[in-house]
């Protein structure tokens, strides 16, 4: 199977390990291009507010943000996300070089922030790991990446991986970090939108790949682990969902109960969005563990269309009222953080 192309011909590829350039005027800016790294860019901040802008280019490394750098910008230096791309190809299962072990699934990510009040827009962050090409590995979770902190915010952004795309995540057990992601593309198989956060998907597209496998489904596109006390886990709206699968592959989601938070009610809400023909709309949710049936979970859509979204079994697919819909917005998700206004 060969690698999908994350960049145009004609940018250079980036070698991890050179130090980036500083802009001038006393601006806590940093300028990171071919020849250079954004993990030294990261290494470079010294407190809160700083912008990194990443230059056209293929950045192949790993990159990880402390907590220390608040209210971080890491942004293309143009607007075709596209253009810059940072990509890295660890998996669960792959062997770490100091012999300490695997990865993990949250360790296998190509990006990782643990930063409040992070922003990243315009640029791609991929893990290009793929399985046919490691058939001795059986964690095959390669995340692209893995975002916990509140006030997490992406803005076209394409997250590009296979199964375990993004890892929306919280800073601890009982913490309810939001994220909100904008007119972002994320592509993958299975469960590639996973997670404990409160994540806000607005205007966002997610498509399915096909997979060269014999069973059906294919996989699932979100997989929600929302902790019991938190009353909002992720929401989808005026999103849309396509497939590069054949028809009716793919289930809408699955909940996840990790075994390390056995009291998890995931919580998903579909709404207002577009869901394509790849989506099962007969059965379009089920079960990771029988303990943990999907029907026992918080599962609801809204006023969806597309013809995955058709309604032809209820029972399969529990559906808000217009009443319950006004307490699954971006503004009753996110409370006095408002992204959506940044506009």
């Amino acid at each position: 199977m060969r690698r999908r192309t994350l960049l145009a011909a004609g940018f250079g590829l980036a070698v991890a390990g050179a130090t980036p350039a500083f802009a001038t005027g006393g601006r806590r800016v940093l300028h990171v291009r071919p020849g250079e790294s954004v993990q030294a860019a990261v290494d470079a901040v010294t407190g809160p507010g700083w912008t990194i802008v990443v230059h056209p280019g293929t950045y192949r490394e790993v990159v990880s943000i402390p907590a220390a750098a608040a209210e971080l910008t890491v942004r293309g230096a143009v607007r075709d996300a596209r253009a810059a791309v940072i990509v890295y190809d660890n998996a669960n299962g792959t062997q770490k070089s100091d012999g300490s072990g695997t990865y993990g699934t949250a360790g296998s990510a190509t990006f990782t922030s643990a930063a409040p009040g992070l922003t990243v827009r315009d640029l791609t962050l991929a893990n290009d790991w793929l399985r046919a090409d490691h058939p001795d590995i059986t964690g095959t979770q390669a995340v692209a990446a893995c975002t916990f902190g509140d006030r997490t915010r992406f803005e076209n952004v394409r997250l590009l991986a296979h199964q375990d795309t993004l890892f929306v995540e919280t800073t601890a057990l009982t913490a309810f970090d939001r994220q909100y992601f904008r007119r972002c593309y994320i592509e993958g198989d299975v469960d590639f939108v996973f997670g404990r956060a409160t994540a806000v998907f607005e205007e966002c597209h997610f498509h399915t790949l096909q997979r060269d496998v014999g069973f059906t489904p294919k996989g699932m596109v979100f997989a929600p682990s929302t902790a019991r006390a938190n009353p909002h886990g992720i929401l989808a709206v005026r999103s849309r969902i396509t497939s590069g699968a054949e028809n009716g592959a793919y289930k809408l989601a699955r909940p996840w109960v990790p075994s390390y938070e056995t009291t998890a009610w995931p919580s998903l809400v579909v709404r207002n969005s577009w869901i394509g023909p790849g989506v099962d709309p007969v059965a379009p949710y089920t079960n990771m563990r029988d303990a943990y049936p999907w029907q026992t979970m918080r599962f609801r859509e809204y006023a969806n269309s597309g013809p995955g979204a058709v309604i032809s079994v209820p029972d399969n697919r529990p559906q808000l009222t217009t009443a319950e819909a006004a307490a699954h917005t971006p503004r009753t998700y996110l409370g006095d953080w408002r992204p959506y206004e940044c506009r």
